[in-house]
């Protein structure tokens, strides 16, 4: 898939907060990109690129 291998469970940092990736999507382009919901239940989608792993 991608350099980050992002998967539905992982918890992941994005530009505005910490989120749970919930959905992997690819485009009409054919880049991934990858549904993040916050803890106020939004769901954001987002390249590889935007998204830093929060596990240690």
């Amino acid at each position: 898939m991608t350099d980050n291998a992002f998967k539905p469970g992982d918890d992941v940092f994005t530009q505005g907060a910490r989120g749970t990736v919930i959905d992997v999507r690819a485009t009409p382009s054919g880049k991934w990109v990858f549904g993040v919901e916050d803890a106020n239940g939004t769901v954001d989608y987002y390249t590889a690129r935007a998204l830093r792993s929060a596990s240690s």
